[in-house]
Formats: structure tokens, sequence, C-alpha cells
């Protein structure tokens, strides 16, 4: 995973389905979970700069009705406006468990939930249990981190690796208001995992916590020897001043 531009968690499975996880196997699998929420699923060809990729748009209809806060900015590359009701880490976690995924595929999930429900219960002082999920909880982060278990799975998966993450500044606006870049729970995630950094110009959000909780729950960030026998280009949903890939 070339971090060069940064990672979220729809660059991340925009990768896996560019390196070869059709979208229908990737369809069928997230309806074995009961999401209340209507919503569609899609992977298109775009560029970004002079290079094609492919980017993941998940679109929830009528989720700005009775999202609170709906227009505000989200991270720099997952376009949540808080899809949804906030959920909690404890109904996250049962409805993956109550659902019909591969016995790995849940477990996978359930890890990479787990760190992010840690990281945020240390950043805001309260008990994982207690973790409401605003950005990270929304559907489309439901279908990224489960998502990338089903991918990871489909695509035989055994060893993940990570390069260093870009650490940009400055500040991003959330469900709590404004805060700094990196993200409290990214820096969190990012200091448990013992993640390298590089630094970074960027002013925008480049590591979100779903991105940076995927590779802490299943990469080692370092680059083995390797024939690169496929290779898969996931899309940003921001326009940068390089391509956002």
């Amino acid at each position: 995973v070339d971090c060069f531009s940064g990672i979220s968690g729809d660059m991340f499975l925009a990768a896996l389905i560019d390196a070869g996880l059709p979208l229908d196997v990737l369809r069928g699998e997230l309806a074995q979970l009961a999401l209340p929420e209507a919503y569609s699923l899609a992977a298109e060809e775009t560029k970004k700069g002079a290079l094609r990729a492919c980017l993941l748009k998940v679109d929830v209809p009528h989720a700005h009705d009775h999202a609170a806060g709906g227009d505000e900015p989200g991270p720099a590359h997952e376009h949540h406006h808080d899809h949804g009701h906030p959920r909690g880490w404890r109904e996250i976690r049962e409805l993956i468990q109550a659902s019909a995924l591969d016995e790995g595929v849940k477990q996978t999930s359930l890890a990479i939930f787990s760190r992010l429900a840690a990281a945020e219960g240390r950043v805001h002082g309260v008990p994982a249990e207690e973790v409401h999920f605003h950005e990270v909880g929304a559907v489309d982060s439901i279908v990224d981190i489960v998502g990338a278990a089903v991918g990871r799975r489909h695509l035989g998966v055994e060893r993940l690796y990570a390069s260093a993450l870009p650490m940009g500044s400055g500040t991003v606006q959330s469900q709590h208001g404004l805060l700094p870049l990196p993200a409290p729970a990214t820096l969190e995630l990012l200091t448990e995992a013992h993640a390298p950094t590089v630094p970074s110009t960027a002013r925008v959000e480049l590591v979100t916590p779903t991105g940076v909780a995927i590779l802490a729950a299943l990469a080692t960030f370092e680059q083995p020897a390797m024939t690169v026998a496929a290779r898969g280009v996931g899309a940003g949903q921001r326009e940068l001043p390089w391509p956002n890939i």
C-alpha cells in the first residue's frame, strides 16, 4: 500500500476493486449486513492529474435530511456528511456478529473497528464501549471497513505491507467542532501502530482514522522484496496539486 497521498477507507477499497475485487462480489457480501439504510455502491474510472484511478462512490439517499451538520465538510478523502445516525461501537459489533458474513471477514472487520473504538475512546476520555462513531460510524465507513475485509479474503491477501504515512497539518471540521490535523484519533492509531511518517506540506486531511485503522490492524510498515503480479489504483475524493491516489 503506497500511501504517496495518504490513505482513507474508500481509497483502500477502490484500490482493491481496481486490483481485481469484483464489484458484484463486494455488493453481495455487504448485503449480508442488515444495514437499515438504503445505499448504492459504484466504482468508476477517473483521472487524478495525468493518472487513471478507480473512484469509489457510496451514495446514501436522503442522508442529509436527518443528518446533524450535514453540510459540514467531511474528511478529505471520505465524503462523509455523517450519513445515517451515529452508531455506537456495541451496535456495530452486534451488526457484524449477527450477519451471515464469512467468519474470517467478521474477525477482520471487528479487529479494525475495535482499534478505532479504542483510539476514539482514549482521545475523548471515555471507555471504548461508550464510543459513538459519527464520521466513522456512518454507512460509508462501515462499507469501507467490511469491504476491506471482504477484499482481503477474496484476493487471498496473506500479508499486507504499507509505506510511511504523510503528516500534513491544518484543521478539519468534525462532529466535535474544529480539530487539528492529523485528527486526534488518527494520531492515536499512528502512535499505537508505531507507523513511520514523513513530513508533508498538505494543509488538508491526507490520512483518515478509517484508513489508518485498516493499516494498523492489518499491515506491516515495511517494503518487502517482491515480484509485482497486479496493481490497483484507488483515488481520493479531493483534487490536490499532485495525483491524489
